[in-house]
């Protein structure tokens, strides 16, 4: 006799709906016009990916378990052989959703989203779930324009045009070099890794302190419980000095931190970790964002940080 489970899957094609079986009780639908190949990555899991002009696509899958946590990683061919790209991405991946997972541990409730170019970062929050402020600076005027378009139907996400800094001034800003843009010039070795930073223009643009914004920033918040993103290519630790002794006000920070220094002054990692560990925050995650390709030497970490007196009780 016919499940009723089977039955549906009998009828689906009827309505214009491809059906693939994968083993009993799990079935694939898509849409009839959709080219699919299905294959087997282990007893449990498929890889199902769209082929080319009805031809499968080349390599096989491959189903890699991530140790305890039962999430299974799927890799066809192209991504076992590039080792860096996957382990960036990968890096990537678990930075954003370990950022969101901090958020919601220290119920964070405004993001300092500080060189926040056209909104990138703030676009993956909200898709990760968080739902609280985000306050974003961007001076590039380029950058600011797509930025305000992106959160304009957003109604707490609000955006400054000025970078943050040590002290209220202003100050040329390097642009040009698409999400690299700087107030620092190219050390030599920038010069080397990066083609972009062999021509640039510059803007002057407006620098504030950080202590003098956030009130602004916060008004409105019953308990604010902020989190500061820095992302301002080798500026980080100038507007971790422009919030004076209102860095005491944030629960956590990240920051890109270098091991290899793209930019003439910036810190060094061990000097920016110093710093931030001497105002009380501590590490809970560190991911390389840039990779030498010939030698595997990480250029740059995101690091991420909080204060471990501030977490909830459990």
């Amino acid at each position: 006799m016919q499940t009723l489970y089977r039955r549906l899957l009998r009828l689906l094609p009827r309505l214009g709906v491809r059906v693939t079986d994968l083993a009993p009780g799990a079935a694939m639908v898509s849409r009839s016009a959709a080219r699919l190949s299905v294959t087997a990555a282990d007893r449990s899991t498929w890889i199902v990916r769209r082929t080319k002009n009805g031809a499968p696509p080349q390599g096989e899958g491959s189903a890699v378990r991530l140790g305890d946590s039962g999430g299974v990683l799927l890799l066809d061919a192209a991504a076992r052989r590039d080792e860096r790209g996957l382990q960036l991405a990968a890096a990537e991946y678990l930075c954003t959703h370990h950022v969101a997972a901090m958020l919601e541990r220290y119920a964070v409730n405004c993001v300092f989203d500080v060189g926040a170019n056209t909104g990138q970062y703030a676009r993956r929050l909200r898709r990760l779930g968080y739902t609280g402020r985000i306050v974003s600076f961007e001076p590039a005027p380029e950058a600011f324009a797509r930025l305000e378009r992106a959160a304009a139907d957003d109604p707490d996400w609000r955006v400054h045009p000025f970078a943050l800094g040590r002290a209220d001034t202003a100050a040329a800003l390097h642009t040009g070099w698409k999400t690299m843009n700087s107030l620092l010039a190219p050390s030599d070795y920038g010069k080397g890794r990066y083609g972009r930073f062999a021509t640039s223009d510059t803007q002057e643009i407006p620098v504030r302190r950080l202590d003098g914004v956030i009130d602004e920033a916060l008004a409105g918040l019953p308990e604010p419980r902020p989190f500061l993103k820095m992302d301002t290519q080798g500026y980080d630790l100038e507007v971790f000095a422009g919030a004076g002794e209102r860095i005491a006000d944030f629960l956590g920070l990240q920051s890109e931190v270098a091991v290899l220094r793209l930019y003439e002054g910036s810190p060094s990692m061990a000097e920016s970790i110093a710093a931030y560990e001497g105002a009380g925050f501590g590490i809970t995650g560190m991911y390389p964002v840039t990779r030498e390709a010939a030698t595997g030497r990480v250029v740059e970490f995101d690091c991420v940080m909080m204060r471990a007196d501030a977490a909830p009780t459990p």
